[in-house]
């Protein structure tokens, strides 16, 4: 059976069941073609927006359809993490841009984790993205760009401290929220603030991507809302295959943390608003002459987040997790007793910890960080692991938690919300 066959008998079995089998027969007189990974009729438009011929369709229809699309896999990267053929690289690349340009939904990599993108101007692109990742709509989002040139047409005068931080952390992990123009971005994008977090990736293919495009691209983190962030292009289709259009594989990412945002008050003020993969020391490094004043603590929700992460529960195991803090022995004994206790009521367990104490446990699953002296491979293995846990269906989790240093307050603030703040001081 054909695509278009398939889509016609789905289309009848569904308005059976909403509006009766003799409307049904009505789907036989449209004309469908199969555009883009998006089922068009008649005159080419795309079915489950409104109406198809005479026939009104309903919200299940269009989640139904949203689902049944085919997600392309644009393979930039090969499984040693190799660049793939120049050539061929850069059409499939061209084939993605030219899918954001039409308003069409792609993830790819960054050097963070994967982001789904969208263009930022294009309202209707931009709700397809809080649809397919389930976000709730007063959650900002973080717009991409490929050059500093494109700043021009989408910001009001900002001040020179944001200049300085563009100069020493572009392209890299640092977002900076920065006032609007009115009517540059879909209102989707700042959630009805009058600002936007904007940053420019460190990474060939993303900034390859964001230049073919042409536009500016906000792009959330590739994943259900709520779920640990991807770091491979199976991560992404995992959470969204037949949800989005497609996604290029760029093969792991390398920091493995979203970006650190920083909003800034006056020319002197740095306020971290998430920690990320620029950690408050750099910040301070690179302008001494700046105060930098550090996240606050995520358990108290703003009614209005100004930066994505600070509002909702992320990051997420389907299991519990808690959180452990504490001197290492005493962390250790706390995790075994747990356990333990889990186990003889017949729990499935699993602990993360760090590649010094991990002969220690015997959890069904025992997953190493790295080393504790090395927080920025923790940091990169971070998300995997938490996913492994929900592969291997662990109901209770167990983290060892590091010190704050660098990437290490990051780290800490990724696991406090993927445990929901269930911490324990051991």
């Amino acid at each position: 059976m054909d695509q278009i066959a398939v889509w016609q008998m789905m289309i009848r079995e569904a308005l059976s069941v909403q509006i009766g089998p003799r409307a049904a027969e009505g789907t036989g007189r449209l004309r469908l073609t199969f555009k883009r990974n998006k089922l068009c009729y008649n005159s080419g438009k795309i079915a489950g927006h409104r109406r198809c011929g005479s026939l009104s369709y309903l919200a299940k229809l269009r989640i139904e359809i949203m689902k049944k699309t085919s997600t392309a896999i644009w393979r930039a990267a090969d499984g040693n993490e190799r660049a793939a053929d120049a050539g061929d690289a850069e059409r499939r690349i061209a084939e993605a841009a030219a899918v954001l340009r039409e308003g069409g939904l792609v993830a790819f990599p960054t050097e963070t984790v994967y982001g789904l993108g969208a263009d930022a101007r294009n309202s209707a692109a931009v709700a397809r993205i809080f649809e397919a990742k389930g976000r709730p709509s007063d959650n900002p989002l973080i717009v991409h760009i490929a050059h500093i040139g494109q700043l021009e047409e989408l910001l009001l005068p900002y001040p020179e401290l944001a200049k300085r931080l563009m100069e020493r952390f572009w392209p890299g992990p640092l977002t900076v929220v920065l006032p609007v123009k009115p009517g540059a971005l879909s209102p989707l994008v700042t959630a009805g603030l009058s600002t936007a977090g904007v940053r420019m990736p460190d990474h060939p293919l993303a900034l390859r991507l964001l230049s073919l495009a042409g536009c500016p691209v906000a792009a959330p983190s590739a994943n259900r809302s709520g779920r640990p962030s991807p770091t491979t292009a199976g991560h992404v289709l995992e959470d969204l295959d037949g949800r989005i259009d497609g996604v290029v594989d760029g093969g792991p990412s390398g920091v493995g943390l979203e970006s650190t945002v920083v909003e800034l008050d006056g020319e002197r003020t740095i306020r971290i608003l998430r920690p990320g993969g620029v950690s408050a020391e750099a910040l301070r490094a690179a302008l001494p002459e700046a105060l930098v004043l550090e996240a606050e603590d995520g358990r108290e929700a703003p009614a209005a987040p100004r930066s994505p992460g600070m509002k909702y529960t992320h990051y997420a195991p389907q299991g519990e997790l808690t959180l452990v803090q504490g001197e290492p022995d005493r962390t250790a004994a706390y995790i075994q007793a747990q356990e333990a206790a889990a186990a003889a009521q017949g729990l499935k367990t699993g602990v993360l910890a760090f590649d010094e104490r991990l002969d220690r446990y015997r959890a069904d699953l025992v997953i190493g960080f790295g080393s504790e002296r090395r927080l920025e491979e923790a940091a990169s293995r971070l998300y995997a692991a938490l996913r492994r846990f929900d592969e291997a269906g662990v109901q209770r989790i167990w983290a060892e938690a590091c010190r704050p240093d660098g990437i290490g307050e990051a780290l800490l603030n990724r696991l406090a919300k993927a445990a929901g703040y269930r911490i324990y001081e051991a």
